[in-house]
């Protein structure tokens, strides 16, 4: 059996990367996104939940739950903290993402990655999607992102590293047709 096409699915802040996912899923890849698996995690790994624990104790857990937001806080005020976030789940979410890779029948296999580049993981996938939007577009939709990029690889260098690249600055339906026609390239050549 032939294996899927994996292809990572990344972009800036605010981009439009969930929309991609979805359209990418709408024309028949097999779509997952990191934050699910991150969110998935939180609920069901023991060792993170030991190491979250351990780490911080249990101001980080609220009704047995781990508190994402509580996470926020302290993470996006101390870039320490969030290193040490990082080291934990950047591993598992490989791990987690090449299982999935693994099980995957369909003929393309999507991952949504948005630290893709800032981890090196692009040497994991046969492709990779940027979509980008211009600074005002993703502020619109996101509120002030520039003080959360700093530590991020800029996006012309993304689109530069990228297979294919959208500027996300029109329609859903402009988006969505983005998409049928990478999946249609990418199947021509897989």
């Amino acid at each position: 059996m032939k294996r899927p096409l994996a292809v990572a699915l990344t972009g800036g802040i605010a981009a439009g990367k969930s929309e991609a996912l979805r359209a990418f899923a709408r024309h028949g890849a097999a779509v997952i996104s990191s934050d699910d698996i991150v969110h998935r995690l939180y609920r069901e790994d023991d060792g993170l939940q030991a190491a979250l624990r351990e780490h911080w104790g249990d101001r980080v857990f609220r009704d047995g739950e781990v508190d994402r937001a509580e996470i926020g806080r302290i993470v996006f005020a101390d870039r320490a903290e969030l290193a040490w976030l990082e080291s934990e789940l950047h591993p598992r979410v490989r791990e987690a993402t090449a299982a999935w890779l693994a099980e995957q029948i369909a003929d393309v296999a999507v991952a949504e990655i948005p630290l893709l580049y800032e981890t090196g993981g692009e040497e994991r996938f046969d492709r990779v999607v940027v979509v980008t939007a211009p600074p005002e577009v993703r502020e619109g939709r996101r509120g002030a992102v520039a003080d959360r990029e700093d530590r991020l690889v800029p996006e012309d260098e993304k689109v530069r590293r990228a297979d294919f690249c959208y500027v996300n600055d029109g329609s859903l339906e402009e988006l969505d047709a983005f998409v049928a026609g990478v999946l249609e390239e990418l199947r021509r050549s897989h």
